[in-house]
């Protein structure tokens, strides 16, 4: 898998849903954010991007990202298309500090490419827009999500698993995985 050009993909998706924000005071299926919490938790992960692709440490990169302003479109925009530039330049065998662990580029894109994906219909979601997601990255994140089965509740980072029928689409095994059922 190509996930440089699936990190594009996603950012495309996200930026799609944002196109369709007209309330960011909207609720999202994550329980704890609106709209635009949301929105400005995407922006701001994509924020330390560039500086942990080039080497800085949580410390060193945490004194290099400041808060958001107001307009959330534009500083989603502004963050998408510096850490596509920063991904674009890092070899994908080099390291990054994480606050969890050092891990290589291409770990650190294939969470990052899933943390935007799975947020792109939780926007979707939350705005009425079209919440079918781009096929290539769903297989791809799928690939990432389903062998963390058993840990991704245990992150605290998901809600419970939602049961879902083997047969059902890809997308709808995904989501359940992390806890969203695209069936309400």
């Amino acid at each position: 898998m190509d996930w440089f050009a699936l990190q594009k993909k996603a950012h495309h998706e996200f930026s799609e849903r944002v196109a369709a924000v007209d309330d960011w005071s909207a609720p999202t299926p994550d329980k704890e954010w609106n709209v635009g919490d949301l929105v400005r938790h995407v922006a701001q992960e994509q924020q330390w991007i560039p500086p942990l692709l080039a080497g800085l440490s949580i410390d060193e990169a945490q004194r290099r990202v400041d808060p958001l302003g107001d307009d959330l479109a534009a500083e989603w925009h502004t963050h998408s298309t510096r850490a596509t530039e920063a991904w674009q330049a890092a070899p994908a065998d080099a390291s990054v500090q994480l606050s969890y662990d050092t891990v290589t580029v291409l770990d650190y894109l294939r969470e990052q490419v899933s943390d935007v994906t799975i947020h792109s219909w939780d926007l979707a979601r939350a705005t009425a827009a079209d919440e079918e997601l781009d096929d290539d990255l769903i297989e791809a994140v799928w690939t990432v999500f389903e062998p963390q089965r058993e840990t991704l509740e245990a992150s605290g980072l998901f809600d419970s698993p939602v049961p879902m029928p083997a047969d059902a689409p890809l997308q709808s095994r995904l989501l359940a995985l992390t806890g969203r059922d695209d069936r309400r």
